[in-house]
């Protein structure tokens, strides 16, 4: 595995897969590939059918419906434009990732060059 000491601050679909393929060894890259995008698209097609998806830890994917309203064109100016109410993905995070969410903050604020450091030792994604 690769030594990661960097804290990542942002994450696409190819970092997760390569992170995840180096965390495990056993698993091919084209076995997580196909793990990660068998996921999201069943996440994906319970939520567009109107599930809802609970993963206990970790957070709550739902849909929240945005009610019709009258909006104004910022470019001309034209005011009562109808825009039609809709369904939008929405996540609440669970209780434990609220924790250590808000334990990563608490750390960096008052120690930042250490930061990197404690993220590895809490995230066990990040450990070598």
């Amino acid at each position: 595995m690769t030594d990661m000491t960097v804290m990542v601050t942002q994450m696409n679909k190819s970092e997760l897969i390569k992170r995840m393929s180096d965390k495990l060894d056993q698993l091919s890259n084209r076995d997580v590939d196909l793990a990660v995008h068998t996921l999201i698209e069943i996440m994906s097609d319970s939520l567009a059918s109107g599930g809802r998806i609970e993963i206990r830890g970790f957070g709550t994917f739902s849909n929240h419906f945005r009610k019709p309203r009258t909006v104004r064109n910022p470019k001309t100016g034209e005011v009562g434009i109808h825009k039609p109410g809709k369904f939008v993905p929405h996540f609440k995070p669970g209780k434990e990732l609220r924790k250590r969410v808000d334990a990563s903050r608490a750390d960096e604020s008052n120690n930042p060059e250490s930061s990197a450091s404690a993220e590895i030792q809490r995230n066990p994604l990040l450990s070598p």
